[in-house]
């Protein structure tokens, strides 16, 4: 059963990927929409006739599972409920139903998944104040604090289920959890630190782990990243770390220079893809922002965020729009 599920996994994180591939160029459309429904329901049935309830009552949990590679503190990492089954399933059925919602399906397995998604276990926050790897407050007596693997993370970054705006308090814990599993890591574990710190707005941590990334002990003289032999998993990752300290694209905004780092005091960049269909260029100096362009589908209306502020601006009929100096955003 521990296999079947670690397959059903794989297609769901493969599921949530490819919603989000295109969300990026815009084209969820009732097309695209009706191959998600299909794509998502079998793992999201999968997991409808395979989740239990916990019995303390915490939620419907996955049982037998484990958190990545990671063994508690129990002599094994066989578990009941690891936090990053939870959060996979939780963009599973969201992705499902949004897929569902443009096609106008209203089906009982979709009722079904809408009252799953509900009642699945929520995150905890442990004792020591950190986001809990398994539904019991273990982490504290994992045989490995620093273990690569930041699998309870998954709900910040490459999901956004736990973000600044919407859950400061488990943001702090996520820090708090990150802080002692350390900086430094495989080259694909340093290149997901990056873009962890990075969604929690703090450009100061994710540049100190980024040189760290691109240092000599992580990236060769060729760039290959240092996994050794080589794993392209820390270059991607590293490329990723970098766009979201500049560009960030989530909760239905777009964040304009959201963990800036002083040493990154001037700069220009171009074409940094979001979700709807944007591309966006950004020119900034003295750390202040001082040129926006957006390009995406004409008249779309597109939400920024920049420095804590929000506003709202609209493309205009050549799906452009432009603004220098203090920008009004």
């Amino acid at each position: 059963m521990v296999k079947e599920r670690q397959i059903g996994a794989i297609a769901t994180a493969k599921c949530d990927e490819q919603f989000n591939e295109k969300r990026f160029p815009g084209i969820v459309d009732a097309a695209y929409g009706q191959l998600c429904a299909s794509f998502f329901a079998f793992p999201a049935q999968f997991f409808i006739e395979t989740l239990v309830e916990d019995p303390q009552g915490r939620g419907l949990i996955t049982s037998p599972s484990v958190s990545p590679e990671n063994p508690h503190a129990f002599g094994s990492s066989l578990v009941a409920g690891p936090a990053m089954d939870r959060q996979i399933l939780r963009d599973l059925f969201t992705h499902t139903l949004e897929a569902a919602r443009i096609l106008g399906q209203d089906t009982p397995l979709l009722a079904q998944i809408s009252a799953a998604r509900q009642r699945l276990a929520p995150d905890r926050t442990g004792g020591q104040g950190q986001l809990q790897e398994w539904l019991e407050d273990w982490d504290t007596q994992a045989p490995d604090q620093r273990h690569r693997h930041v699998s309870h993370l998954y709900a910040v970054y490459p999901s956004s289920q736990i973000n600044l705006r919407d859950t400061p308090e488990l943001v702090q814990a996520a820090r708090t959890s990150l802080d002692r599993r350390g900086d430094f890591a495989t080259g694909w574990g340093t290149a997901w630190r990056v873009c962890l710190w990075a969604r929690m707005g703090d450009g100061e941590r994710a540049y100190s782990v980024l040189k760290g990334l691109t240092g000599p002990m992580r990236t060769y003289p060729n760039m290959f990243d240092a996994h050794p032999p080589f794993q392209i998993d820390g270059n991607f990752g590293g490329a990723a770390g970098m766009m979201e300290m500049l560009v960030q694209s989530w909760g239905g905004e777009v964040l304009l220079l959201p963990a800036l780092p002083a040493a990154w005091q001037h700069g220009t960049v171009k074409g940094i893809r979001a979700r709807g269909a944007l591309s966006v260029d950004l020119t900034w100096r003295d750390g202040q922002l001082t040129a926006l362009r957006l390009a995406g589908p004409p008249a779309a209306r597109v939400r920024l965020r920049y420095r804590g502020k929000l506003s709202e601006v609209v493309l205009d009929s050549q799906g452009r729009f432009v603004a220098y100096s203090a920008l009004g955003v």
